[in-house]
């Protein structure tokens, strides 16, 4: 359940449908929020913000599972004293920030990237980010009305979400993926993440709408529970879920930031902030997966986090809901986001993507990249037991196979379609070396990486004149179906031996792709690019249509529906 910053601002009043909705105009952040900078509360005890999110649950865990620090918790032992304050309004975050009340930003990258102008105005405001939590893996979704089956067809579309919220840079990278801009689809914006009738969900309802951002129990309530809307009680009939974080699970990354005149002052303190964050993470993650033996612990923590975070300690499924919809990243993963430059979902790469997002939608007038603490990383390994996680596969590759055969035999394919793109090659080609596909493999690479719930498919085609050629000369059934099988088998041939081809180029990369991720499949001459003609294949009618016929295709498949064809935590 993700639940991020609600920012409220004037807007312009709008009405469409039974009950009215206010959308409101946007613009970059440094016309929004008082840019007043004061020096940093040279307080004992530091106000540190945090969100009605599930990776706050460890900041809470290492607090002493309360907002003011225990004095036996993970973050006193480390010679810290910490007020934490809930502040979902981001645009109340950067004002306390600016004025000093708190060192400290709490929210998405791309909100902070959203912020940059107003943020880098002054030096000693200068955000550097210190710390990541988690991913959004599964808090959030893109739900579209019927008629709407891949993210090609939002182009002309409406869609609705939260002006400054987490799913701008969501929004944008999903529409770049596709082929989109921002240019390609009307943006309307509200005020609201959920809970008003100014929220993306009640928008969602207007007839004028066809798809909207939200936060994953919002999803839920108009789609039916997560299948298609039957129009009963909150749900929209016919809406479907066409991309959620379960899928995108590497876009929206939850982080800290300190101010830069902070950092040089009490680099130690900051230090010991981020380290405590990790041994906290490890501590919340040990009592979650032993909660049956160390159950009044657990429930005093999930007690604690659902007061803190939702108001009440009876909360404790909510909160829950919203630890599962987090995947915490760990010392592994910072690691991997501040210091590997051959990880594709950096902090650098994913940086520069929000820029050129929001660039698009004109909240940011330059190229801002923010810098990072440069942590030694030796010395936050003290003290932690799992330093190196262990990349599990994600997927049962016998159920997904056995979705995708199915599928195929339906021809059903594009059933949960998100993007797809193909390379070609020449007659009798066995081998797809790196050095003649580089872009695709890297763009296969990328998209592996950052839609880490979806299935790939890559598909092979064969040639069909060889087969019309001994059809239209009368050959025997027999024979034109061993052709088949041959041209069937070619082109599974060809599809593993792309798939690991890619998988081993990606490790040269320093990169280990899921092997589960991949579904290979092989469909011969049965959907050649010249069309099916009847029962047979359409012929070829030049030389480009004929080589054309001779492709491997990828498929990006949201395959999250299939609960089966996951691996169980």
């Amino acid at each position: 359940m993700q639940q991020k910053s609600i920012i409220l601002l004037a807007g312009v009043f709008l009405s469409a449908g039974v009950q009215a909705v206010e959308y409101v105009k946007i613009s970059p952040m440094s016309q929004v929020v008082k840019n007043t900078v004061g020096n940093v509360d040279s307080a004992e005890t530091t106000m540190i913000p945090i969100i009605t999110w599930g990776g706050d649950i460890a900041t809470l865990h290492g607090n002493g599972d309360t907002t003011v620090t225990h004095e036996n918790s993970i973050l006193a032992k480390l010679g810290l004293k910490n007020r934490l304050i809930r502040q979902d309004i981001f645009s109340q975050q950067i004002e306390n920030y600016l004025t000093g009340k708190t060192p400290y930003l709490r929210g998405t990258l791309g909100m902070i990237n959203q912020a940059s102008d107003v943020l880098n105005k002054d030096p000693r405001t200068k955000p550097v980010i210190i710390y990541q939590s988690t991913w959004s893996a599964g808090g959030d979704a893109l739900v579209v009305k019927s008629g709407i089956k891949n993210v090609k067809d939002l182009k002309g579309k409406t869609l609705v979400l939260q002006a400054y919220g987490p799913h701008v840079d969501y929004m944008m990278r999903v529409l770049t993926d596709a082929g989109l801009s921002a240019k390609d689809v009307n943006i309307r914006w509200v005020k609201d993440l959920t809970g008003t009738d100014n929220a993306p969900m009640e928008a969602f309802r207007q007839k004028d709408v066809d798809a909207a951002f939200v936060i994953i129990p919002d999803a839920l309530a108009l789609t039916s529970g997560g299948s298609v809307g039957t129009g009963s009680e909150d749900s929209i009939k016919g809406a479907s879920v066409l991309i959620s974080t379960k899928t995108a699970n590497r876009i929206i990354a939850d982080v800290y930031a300190v101010r830069s005149d902070y950092l040089k002052a009490h680099r130690q303190k900051v230090e010991a902030f981020v380290s405590g964050l990790m041994k906290s993470t490890e501590a919340m993650q040990i009592l979650v997966k032993n909660k049956t033996e160390k159950t009044v612990a657990y429930k005093k923590m999930m007690g604690s986090a659902a007061k803190a975070l939702l108001d009440s300690e009876k909360a404790i499924v909510d909160t829950e809901g919203m630890y599962a919809d987090a995947k915490f990243v760990g010392f592994d993963g910072n690691v991997k986001f501040f210091s590997n430059t051959n990880y594709p979902r950096r902090m650098g790469i994913l940086n520069q993507e929000i820029q050129q997002g929001l660039a698009q939608l004109g909240l940011v007038t330059g190229n801002v990249q923010f810098d990072s603490a440069q942590w030694d990383y030796g010395l936050l390994k003290t003290g932690l037991s799992n330093t190196n996680q262990k990349q599990n596969s994600t997927f049962n590759a016998s159920k997904v196979a056995t979705v995708i055969n199915q599928r195929q035999k339906q021809g059903a394919l594009n059933q949960g379609e998100l993007f797809k793109f193909e390379i070609y090659f020449s007659p009798n080609q066995k081998n797809f070396s790196a050095d003649l596909y580089q872009n695709a493999f890297d763009k296969v690479i990328n998209l592996a990486s950052t839609y880490g719930g979806a299935v790939i498919t890559v598909e092979g085609h064969s040639d069909p004149m060889g087969y019309l050629r001994k059809h239209k000369a009368g050959e025997q059934a027999l024979i034109l179906g061993q052709i088949k099988q041959s041209a069937k088998n070619l082109s599974l041939g060809r599809s593993q031996a792309v798939r690991n081809t890619i998988i081993k180029y990606a490790t040269t990369k320093g990169v280990t792709l899921d092997a589960s991720q991949f579904a290979i499949i092989g469909h011969g001459i049965s959907a050649p690019k010249s069309g099916v003609c009847g029962a047979l294949p359409c012929a070829p009618k030049t030389e480009k249509d004929w080589r054309a016929n001779m492709r491997v295709e990828f498929r990006i498949i949201q395959i999250e529906a299939e609960d089966s064809v996951f691996q169980p935590l």
